[in-house]
């Protein structure tokens, strides 16, 4: 497994999230109350970057039909029809800096 450095974690207020992409991997990574979380970072329904949506809580609204994650399981919460849960990732804190195995 690999590590890939996000950045500080000052750099992820609370309640806000990044992107980065890795190895072609588009991943989200967001602060959730002081805890940390990685999942993919793109929707499983069409294909839409969810760092373009709007986060509530722990919940991600995708941008493009409204379909709500749960960013700390990857979990879809809410749409019309089943989608398939989002790629998860462990993030690692060492001294202060942001980490995601992949």
């Amino acid at each position: 497994m690999a590590r890939v450095l996000v950045g500080k974690r000052s750099g992820i207020p609370e309640g806000e999230f990044t992107n980065v992409t890795v190895g072609g991997k588009q991943i989200l990574v967001a602060n959730i109350q002081g805890r940390y979380f990685a999942t993919s970072n793109i929707c499983t329904h069409e294909g839409a970057k969810l760092h373009e949506g709007e986060i509530h809580n722990k919940e991600l609204t995708c941008p493009r039909h409204g379909a709500k994650w749960d960013l700390t399981t990857g979990h879809l919460t809410w749409f019309r029809e089943y989608l398939e849960p989002l790629g998860s990732y462990t993030v690692v804190i060492e001294d202060d800096v942001l980490f995601v195995e992949i």
